[in-house]
């Protein structure tokens, strides 16, 4: 089921605990969008994707995750606050999905698994030029992606301007709001 809402959706770390500072970010984040009136997306397990579902779905807000059960096989089944679960196959085809379903993505605080879910949304941003499409918005949270993606755009010779790097999650969620309310 495809909700009405446009989906935003969030990526970040799997072992962020209840009480981190990227916990509660998340936490917000899922809040706050939930609030605008998104449908939030995540990987559907625990870490900051259990603190933005929680979020989203303590507003009201549709929550969908997405999981992978033959990859994460101890993970038995998606997080409490998930209202819809789609399972998918692989690592890859779980990315796929969620950019594909995204109107716009955010990317929290995360490892070698959220760099390449950001990498994905902003490589589509970026093709998007050759269909003419509208570049969906992609925003990096915190110091690391500041550091980061200025490097790899320069190194990869690539469109830094696709991903709106910010300081908060506040800020984050201001960002998507202006891009899909226009």
């Amino acid at each position: 089921m495809r909700p009405s809402a446009p989906i935003v959706a969030v990526f970040g770390a799997s072992s962020t605990a209840p009480g981190d500072v990227a916990y509660q970010q998340a936490l917000r984040c899922g809040l706050l969008l939930g609030e605008a009136g998104f449908s939030v997306m995540t990987g559907g397990y625990g870490g900051v994707m259990e603190a933005a579902s929680r979020g989203a779905a303590g507003a009201g807000a549709h929550v969908i995750g997405v999981t992978v059960p033959t990859v994460f096989s101890s993970r038995s089944t998606a997080n409490d606050h998930i209202a819809e679960e789609i399972p998918a196959p692989t690592l890859t085809r779980r990315i796929d999905i969620m950019i594909d379903l995204a109107a716009a993505t955010i990317a929290l605080d995360g490892s070698i698994g959220t760099l390449t879910e950001l990498m994905v949304a902003w490589n589509v941003a970026f093709v998007s030029r050759f269909s003419a499409a509208a570049a969906r918005p992609v925003v990096a949270v915190g110091e690391r992606w500041r550091r980061l993606l200025p490097e790899l755009a320069e190194t990869l010779t690539t469109d830094a301007s696709l991903v709106a790097v910010v300081d908060d999650v506040d800020a984050a969620v201001a960002v998507v709001r202006k891009a899909l309310r226009a």
